[in-house]
């Protein structure tokens, strides 16, 4: 059955590499298969030993191995007459040792990660008796809100008070080495445009859209945020970062579930309710989950800008204002049926639907010589809606006692979006006289889009502490926008040929992988490679344009971890990227802002590379200090063309050049006492952007500070408080240098109900002064930034679990694995 299997997957992998690489490729790649059919079987074990005070051994003690992540039980087993355990054939994984034995406390040991093919030894228990208590102690196995482990970052959002009642997009606000800015976009160490994947799934969107659906998902449905750095070839290569985050599943026996309110004011009302449950049985899990969420909120932009002639310098002062309201709906529903111990399909279906109304007033002043010489005033309605649904169907199974997994994925994801707006625009002269008539638009945009993707993976062990993983990825994607914009002529609205126009994107991607990891005494060694085909085209039909583009990568990929000795653990990551520029930003609509400034995508983009190197230091198992580089070629940033005789500005994006990130990153959990503990992260950088010489002279550098610290108060058994403060100073970003941001959050929980429900008061930017300022200084623009949305409000979240918790699974099966499907766009 082995060379059976591994005879079709080779002529599978075969079939697809040929169209993707080349043939020195191929070959090493199949040879690696071909290795794997010839593999022999492995143990994956966990031993230790445990003993009484006396040092005789603890005979009849029962050893109990838990899953950290969550405490679920996944095997036990009894002390042998020589004080022994041992745990064959589990998963890899981090477990923690719990032992009991009657009349001695029970003792959890520290965490192990347990390899594939390894045996680990746990370090030796000694049982204290009972009566040599002083006092009570209630032993709670606490998990952090940051954890750095080697080659990402994780994120507990459980762990937090100030995360409770959070969407996920502000979770990620909160999380140390990420960034959210006003537009939605997302990065991680300095790299734009971070891939965001939920249970190892790309979710297909990005910018204002990606935005949408994290704020759809609630933080309590979250077990937690991964944040990759580097080291394995099996996601898609990412030049901004990877971020992955783990919905909750539940892993009980029976039925249980949450229900969550919540209510809160800043400027204006917020509120969101949610249900979830989960019934698993032995030989099906079915979960669902709903949420709503009802949010007014408000953002207010000014931007001012100059322009000079000989004799003449006119300034541009545009301000913003604009008021929101929108109803998110966000559902999750699948089922895992474990047709065997060892094979699984699953079938699930995610999605969003939400409404936007928007009231947008805005005034722009024009000043020649510091002098008002005429102001336009503008005010538009914008009615919104966005729909995303992804279906998945997905087969995990294990293929031999050695160990060799196949795990396949097919996703598709419609998406829609529509976008009615009518502006209103009245012309003044400096007596505050009309001096044209208005002028009255429409602005029309919709957008469809689909992807289909296909995932198969497949990994086995080699040797005794070897492990081989490869895959290919199929994904075809198509966008069609179409944007209808004119004045009103009469009593009915005209088609402006300048700016109407469709533009249809077609994009395809082919890829495969191969990693191997292998563990050589206290090092662990994992390395891969990952080559992506893609083949695209821009279709802009008003234009007849069609612009074609081909190309094909390859990215390495490899991370190092040295284990020292029980204080001292070092890891060295590297891994080469490409981000690809999303649809809007390929889209050459010209978008009217206002009389004087316009937005105009730009079909010529290319990718942009990235090489990253981190080496970092863990002591204690806690204290983690990083060294990073990271260096980007053809960057794609913000860029302006300003036309001085007209005045007019037009916001665009290039591949402007080359960008520099350096740095230090610091991360450590203090314990102060019992009731008191924190956290500190820091992040010390040197960034600097290199503009290419045809888009004009711009090589600048700055250093870069940022800061968090979560302070966390136990006030009693059942009530916790927490402070949390962020700090980032000025910096350069492409060719903006913006200013500095800080904020505090502050929340306060009380437990109820036995501990199955759960109150929560947050208060969010306690002093208002969280906002985005910047300046642009390039050419002959000369323009500054002023960016603020409803940061400060207070809001009570209330949740309640039901159901059965007491009775576990006997043991946890991953059955989400990893099929991605990358970009559909915002």
């Amino acid at each position: 059955m082995r060379l059976i299997t591994g005879s079709l997957l080779t002529v599978f992998l075969s079939c697809v590499l040929m169209r993707l690489i080349t043939g020195s490729l191929l070959t090493v790649f199949l040879s690696c298969v071909l290795c794997i059919c010839l593999a022999q079987p492995v143990t994956t074990t966990l031993k230790g030993n445990v003993a009484l005070q006396n040092n005789q051994p603890a005979a009849a003690a029962t050893v109990i191995l838990l899953n950290r992540a969550d405490s679920a039980v996944v095997s036990s087993a009894l002390v042998g007459s020589m004080g022994t355990y041992a745990f064959n054939n589990i998963k890899p994984g981090i477990y923690i040792v719990l032992v009991t034995r009657l009349g001695y406390q029970k003792y959890y040991s520290p965490a192990y990660n347990v390899i594939s093919g390894r045996q680990t030894n746990a370090e030796p228990i000694i049982l204290l008796p009972e009566s040599t208590q002083l006092k009570e102690v209630a032993i709670t196995a606490k998990t952090p809100f940051v954890e750095v482990r080697p080659g990402k970052t994780v994120i507990n959002p459980q762990a937090s008070i100030t995360a409770e009642g959070k969407s996920a997009l502000d979770i990620l606000r909160q999380s140390p080495g990420v960034k959210v800015d006003n537009n939605d976009v997302i990065s991680v160490s300095g790299r734009q445009r971070a891939l965001v994947m939920v249970d190892g799934k790309a979710t297909n969107l990005t910018g204002s859209d990606l935005a949408a659906l994290l704020r759809s998902t609630p933080g309590n449905n979250i077990e937690r945020m991964e944040i990759l750095s580097g080291g394995t070839s099996k996601y898609d290569a990412s030049a901004g970062g990877i971020i992955n985050i783990v919905l909750k599943k539940g892993k009980n026996v029976g039925t249980n579930g949450t229900i969550s309110l919540g209510a809160g004011y800043g400027t204006f009302y917020k509120s969101n309710a949610g249900i979830s449950f989960n019934h698993r049985t032995k030989s099906v899990n079915i979960y669902a989950s709903y949420n709503f969420t009802n949010n007014k909120t408000f953002r207010e932009i000014v931007n001012d800008r100059d322009v000079t002639n000989p004799g003449l310098t006119s300034n541009y002062r545009s301000a913003y204002h604009n008021i929101q309201v929108g109803q998110t709906n966000y559902y999750r529903a699948g089922a895992d049926f474990f047709l065997s111990p060892k094979h699984t399909v699953g079938v699930l279906v995610t999605g969003f639907s939400n409404n936007f109304d928007f009231k947008k007033d805005n005034r722009l002043d024009i000043k020649n010589n510091s002098v008002l010489d005429s102001t336009v005033l503008a005010n538009s309605t914008i009615d919104r809606k966005l729909h995303n649904v992804n279906y998945n169907v997905n087969y995990t199974g294990t293929l031999d006692k050695a160990g060799k997994t196949l795990a396949a994925n097919i996703t598709y994801s419609p998406y829609g979006r529509n976008n009615d707006e009518y502006i209103d625009n009245w012309f003044y002269n400096a007596a505050g006289q009309m001096y044209r008539s208005p002028l009255l638009l429409q602005n029309l945009s919709k957008s469809t889009r689909y992807n289909w993707t296909g995932m198969l993976d497949f990994t086995s062990p080699i040797a005794k502490t070897g492990r081989f993983a490869s895959g290919v990825k199929l994904s075809k994607s198509r966008s069609d926008n179409s944007l209808i914009f004119g004045p009103l002529v009469g009593n009915s609205y005209t088609v402006d040929p300048n700016f109407s126009n469709q533009f249809i994107y077609n994009e395809d991607v082919g890829a495969a992988y191969a990693d191997y990891s292998q563990t050589i005494g206290k090092v662990d060694l994992q390395a891969g490679l990952r080559a992506e085909y893609t083949k695209s085209k821009g279709n802009s039909i008003s234009s007849s344009r069609v612009i074609p583009y081909n190309y094909l990568n390859l990215f390495p990929s490899l991370l190092l971890n040295y284990k020292k000795d029980d204080k001292n653990e070092y890891s060295l990551a590297y891994s080469r990227g490409l981000e690809r520029p999303i649809y809007d930003n390929l889209n050459p609509f010209l978008v009217y802002l206002d009389p004087y400034n316009y937005q105009q995508g730009n079909p010529y983009l290319r990718p942009e590379y990235n090489h990253t190197i981190k080496l970092s230091h863990t002591y204690n198992k806690d204290i983690t200090t990083s060294l990073y580089a990271s260096f980007i070629t053809n960057g794609n940033f913000s860029y302006y063309v300003q036309n001085d005789s007209t005045g007019i500005n037009l916001a665009t994006r290039r591949n402007l050049g080359k960008a520099y990130y350096y740095g230090v990153t610091f991360n450590a959990p203090v314990t102060f006492n019992n009731w008191w503990t924190a956290t500190f992260d820091a992040d010390l950088a040197y960034q600097k952007y290199v503009v290419y010489l045809r888009y004009g002279n711009f090589s600048k550098g700055s250093g870069y500070l940022v800061l968090n610290t979560s302070q966390n108060f136990t006030i009693s058994k059942t009530i916790a408080a927490e402070i949390a403060g962020h700090y980032e100073s000025s910096a350069i970003y492409g060719i903006t240098r913006f200013k500095p941001v800080y904020y505090i959050n502050a929340g306060i929980s009380k437990q109820l109900f036995n501990k199955l429900g759960k109150l929560t008061l947050n208060a969010n930017d306690i002093f208002n002064v969280r906002r985005d300022r910047g300046n642009v200084n390039f050419n002959n623009l000369r323009l500054s930034i002023y960016d603020k949305t409803e940061t400060r409000y207070f809001k009570l979240d209330f949740t309640y679990r039901f159901g059965k918790k007491s009775v576990k699974a006997a043991a946890r099966r991953n059955v989400g694995n990893e099929a991605e499907q990358k970009r559909l766009n915002q």
